[in-house]
């Protein structure tokens, strides 16, 4: 498994467009065979902040099999106004995993 996490920087005034072009991005990485889940988080300190996390079940599967899918351009329609605000756009590979106290 790979984890991208994309960082965006989104005007107040944007925000709702944003928030339902995801909504409807998600719904395709929903249907993704190379997708495992995905998650859209909003910055508590800084409110112009977002991180989309998108768990895919390698780097080559998301790069070779999701993005020369059909559903890529449908996608990428939905996400391409948004594309000049983001910060930050990689793969990771998680080193270290587990639950908190809380959690239990």
């Amino acid at each position: 498994m790979t984890v991208e996490y994309i960082r965006y920087r989104i005007a107040a005034e944007q925000q709702p467009a944003f928030g339902q072009a995801l909504a409807s991005a998600n719904q395709l990485l929903a249907q993704a065979p190379d997708c495992l889940g995905y998650q859209l988080s909003h910055c508590e300190e800084d409110p112009e902040l977002f991180i989309w996390r998108i768990e895919w079940l390698s780097v080559d599967r998301h790069l070779n099999g999701f993005r020369k899918s059909a559903q890529f351009g449908a996608f990428f329609q939905l996400v391409k106004p948004f594309y000049q605000s983001i910060q930050e756009m990689n793969h990771y590979a998680v080193v270290q995993a587990g639950p908190g106290a809380a959690a239990e």
